[in-house]
């Protein structure tokens, strides 16, 4: 099993950037993909991005896409979410997760989801 904790959320105004970690347990992280999804209130989670075992290959939402840069570390078992750019609309709980198989965009792909970390964009 793989156990995943977030941090580094907080509080940004518009414009600003933050960085998200995710860093996991267990010696098996290095290989698997690593997605990051988002859910705000009263909407569905949504896929962010996500990034291959290797860190080879990178995957990202249109929305998010030039803005936030998904990389991690299997040496430090830790992934990462640049946000650069920040809009009041990224204001949502994040969580990163394992690459069970198959396709990056659906949540039913991942397992060994975190708890989530709070991201509030003031405008």
């Amino acid at each position: 099993q793989v156990q995943l904790v977030e941090s580094g959320g907080g509080l940004a105004q518009a414009g600003g950037s933050l960085r998200l970690s995710c860093a996991a347990s267990g010696r098996t992280f290095s290989r698997y993909g690593i997605g990051w999804f988002r859910q705000a209130p009263g909407k569905e989670r949504e896929f962010v991005a996500a990034i291959s075992w290797s860190g080879g290959s990178t995957y990202y939402a249109d929305s998010v896409k030039g803005r936030f840069t998904v990389s991690r570390d299997n040496a430090k078992n830790t992934a990462y979410l640049q946000m650069n750019s920040l809009k009041p609309e990224d204001t949502a709980v994040y969580y990163c997760a394992v690459l069970r198989g198959g396709s990056v965009y659906p949540s039913s792909s991942y397992d060994y989801w975190g708890q989530g970390t709070q991201v509030t964009v003031s405008s």
